[in-house]
């Protein structure tokens, strides 16, 4: 398959919150290939920064795959590389348990992945309407899915143990989603210090209706005025209507504000 090259509006933003005295957090904005991260370091563990810094570094080392196959490919491969320099980490400090999560969107040839371990959350806005790509590995979600617990029932858990993660087993677990990618899609990409703090109705309103950069930096100043309890970081990625198309779209679309 050809590459076509996209058009994307993208923002990010990474911040330690209110709370917590150093931020944990890194993001990777490589729109030159078609993949961002997110990766959140284990709160309460030793080197969590580290732990993220190193899934990004790992990831940013990838050059300019040849289709959108051999960059899933090669992602995947940088994951697990990854895992193994952060348990040689662990390593080194006498078997501490240091650990992160990941959450990686790729973009390319009109198609996206989405590859994830842990509850760092990608998001697509779609024709007005937001869904959650990814879906958390953590207690809470299991809880839900064997029926022992609601929905309702989750703003009231005391605690929130993720059950995968980059770093904390040799053989880590990665999930995968894939599917098409259109023009005015809208990926949001970001750590659980955003979702404890704003809604998934918040996060569409915010990301659909100003620019990526813009959109990222209002939800950052709405979880810091609630509280700020995390590390916040968010990634949005739009994709851009090919300046070919652009004559035939509607004048009735909506641009989003500055």
């Amino acid at each position: 398959m050809v590459h076509i090259p996209s058009l994307f509006d993208v923002g990010s933003v990474t911040h330690p919150g209110r709370v917590r005295e150093r931020n944990e957090d890194s993001c990777l904005v490589r729109t030159d290939v078609g993949l961002w991260a997110v990766a959140d370091g284990m709160g309460g563990h030793e080197a969590g920064d580290l732990a993220s810094r190193i899934v990004v570094q790992s990831l940013d080392a990838i050059g300019t795959p040849e289709s959108a196959a051999d960059l899933l490919a090669e992602c995947e491969e940088r994951l697990f590389s990854a895992n193994q320099q952060i348990l040689a980490l662990s390593h080194e400090r006498q078997g501490a348990t240091v650990g992160t999560t990941a959450a990686v969107l790729l973009v390319r040839d009109s198609y996206y992945a989405c590859i994830w371990a842990g509850d760092s959350r990608v998001y697509l806005i779609s024709r007005g309407a937001i869904s959650q790509v990814s879906h958390d590995h953590s207690e809470l979600e299991e809880l839900i899915a064997e029926g022992a617990l609601s929905r309702e029932d989750v703003n009231d858990w005391p605690s929130n143990a993720i059950t995968r993660a980059v770093g904390v087993a040799d053989d880590p677990e990665f999930e995968v989603v894939t599917g098409p990618a259109e023009p005015e899609d809208i990926f949001v990409i970001c750590s659980d210090g955003l979702t404890r703090h704003v809604q998934d109705d918040e996060i569409l309103q915010h990301a659909a209706t100003r620019r990526a950069q813009a959109a990222c930096d209002d939800m950052l100043a709405l979880a810091l005025d609630r509280g700020g309890l995390d590390n916040v970081t968010i990634v949005i990625v739009r994709l851009l209507t090919p300046r070919s198309q652009e004559a035939t779209r509607s004048p009735l679309n909506r641009e989003p504000q500055p």
